[in-house]
């Protein structure tokens, strides 16, 4: 690979010696007189230039036979963005692999959700990431162990198991090859000294390139929150979610001084750990870039100066792709909090309710067997919007939708479904699917705030106007509400529809924001 997300090696060599954390996650440097490969923002004194090698990704330094250094602990850099520096094939199977399509699944089963053949794919790997799709597959699993490993005073067995290796045999085999040491050796550095938490509950520290607004992701979060789910706080963002035999607790809250969030698991068991950690990343867009976002969005007249304002801004994400687009059909063309009332209805009349609830923690939300089923009557919501739930329950479960294909193909899947337009679409594509490029131009309040004169854009116009924010269109849309929601504060309006989207076509409502 001659270039590692756009940068040639003098460039790479250059942010090496700067230890700069907005470059960590993005590359790896690995030494051939150590064979140890590091962390940009790695803390050991500096390699000679002639002995350094970079590489894109932990998989691809693991590769080529270097170790992971113990000291900078690749394993806890921030994610690098999927769709960075690779062809579109291979940016949707790692989206795959990372919701683990390779936990159990085979490299034949998914290059043929691909669509192409698994040598084709193994090609495209090596010529993208450094890497064959098992080996990535293989150090998400390492990586994520170790991180258990450290911080978790669970049992290596378990460990194992949570890691999706099938036996502690093969845990410790992958292991000693990586890390040319045992786990347990790993442990008792990791664990001397500290006090174990007990098995109950699990805390994780995921890693982030700073800034971060965190103010902001809380506050978006707590304005959404469906009363029974989701309990937003000064202690975090905390919710009841869905595990196999179950449910489980999580917690969310940024950590004082750390380029990092704590995520909490409480019931949930070990092998449900990895998804856990992995759909808290996407909902919390640890993986953004966000100096080079600010950077390609800088010179836009109207969103550069709101990006310069707020350089850490995300973009918030629902839990669970089914679960967003529920809501964002309850959202349509009313207010933000007319449409998370209809949530909390709905929650309270058909979600589960869980044993132990307390602290404002519940209920489960219904899944899409259970909504199918359900009694909407009683919601309060108009009888083409509860068809159109029902309708995006049945698609569901016969598979006509899959959230876990291309999020081209899931907004062309929810389209086609009467009652969901385009808006509803992009918004999941945005929240759910952490689609950075999703752009909902049928939302009035982006039609409002991105005129230049107080005339509404039409929605052509919008998207038209939205082309030079490409392919960040979607932190472009969470600067502009974000503009709006602080200009409401400021000069407050009688309450009414102003949330509301335009139609996007005459038989289809869109979403409100």
């Amino acid at each position: 690979m001659e270039t590692i997300c756009g940068l040639d090696p003098e460039a790479l060599n250059r942010a090496r010696i700067s230890r700069d954390p907005r470059f960590d996650g993005k590359f790896f440097i690995a030494v051939t007189s150590t064979g140890i490969y590091c962390r940009p923002i790695c803390p050991s004194r500096y390699a000679k230039r002639a002995h350094v090698r970079f590489f894109g990704s932990p998989a691809a330094a693991e590769a080529a036979g270097f170790r992971p250094c113990l000291r900078c602990r690749p394993e806890a850099a921030p994610g690098t963005p999927a769709w960075l520096g690779t062809a579109a094939v291979v940016r949707r199977a790692l989206r795959l692999i990372e919701a683990g399509a390779l936990d159990e699944g085979s490299v034949e089963t998914l290059a043929g959700r691909l669509g192409i053949g698994a040598r084709h794919l193994l090609r495209l790997f090596v010529r993208h990431v450094g890497a064959s799709p098992l080996a990535v597959a293989q150090t998400r699993r390492l990586h994520f162990a170790v991180c258990l490993l450290e911080e978790t005073p669970l049992p290596i067995t378990q460990i194992a198991m949570a890691a999706g290796f099938g036996s502690c045999r093969r845990f410790n085999d992958a292991f000693r090859n990586t890390y040319r040491r045992a786990p347990r050796e790993l442990r008792r550095a990791g664990l001397r000294g500290a006090r174990a938490r007990g098995t109950e509950e699990v805390a994780l520290r995921l890693a982030y390139r700073p800034p971060y607004d965190w103010a902001h992701v809380q506050s978006f979060l707590a304005t959404r929150a469906v009363a029974g789910v989701e309990r937003v706080d000064a202690r975090g963002y905390a919710r009841t979610v869905a595990c196999e035999g179950g449910h489980a607790l999580i917690c969310v809250r940024a950590l004082p001084g750390e380029d990092a969030l704590e995520l909490r698991v409480a019931g949930a068991p070990p092998a449900a750990l990895l998804q856990l950690s992995t759909v808290a990343r996407r909902v919390f867009d640890l993986a953004a870039d966000p100096h080079r976002i600010g950077d390609e969005l800088a010179a836009d007249p109207l969103v550069g100066s709101l990006a310069r304002a707020r350089p850490g801004l995300r973009i918030p994400g629902v839990w669970d792709p089914f679960e967003c687009a529920v809501r964002a059909i309850l959202g349509q063309q009313v207010s933000v909090a007319a449409g998370r009332t209809y949530a909390a209805r709905l929650v309270e009349r058909a979600g589960a309710v869980i044993q132990g609830g307390s602290d404002g923690l519940t209920h489960l939300f219904p899944d899409a067997a259970t909504l199918a089923a359900a009694p909407l009557d009683s919601l309060g919501i108009t009888r083409s919007r509860a068809a159109t739930l029902r309708a995006l329950a049945r698609a569901v479960l016969e598979q006509r939708i899959d959230f876990d294909a291309a999020p081209e193909e899931v907004v062309a899947a929810l389209a086609a479904l009467r009652g969901i337009g385009a808006w509803t679409a992009q918004y999941v594509a945005l929240r759910a699917l952490g689609e950075p490029d999703a752009m909902p131009t049928g939302d009035l309040v982006l039609r409002r705030m991105a005129a230049a004169s107080q005339r509404l854009l039409s929605a052509r116009e919008l998207e038209d106007r939205a082309r030079a924010w490409q392919p960040w269109r979607g932190y472009a849309v969470m600067h502009l509400w974000r503009a709006a929601a602080a200009a409401r504060m400021a000069s407050p309006r009688p309450a009414g529809n102003r949330d509301a989207a335009a139609r996007s076509a005459p038989s289809r409502a869109a979403t409100c924001t």
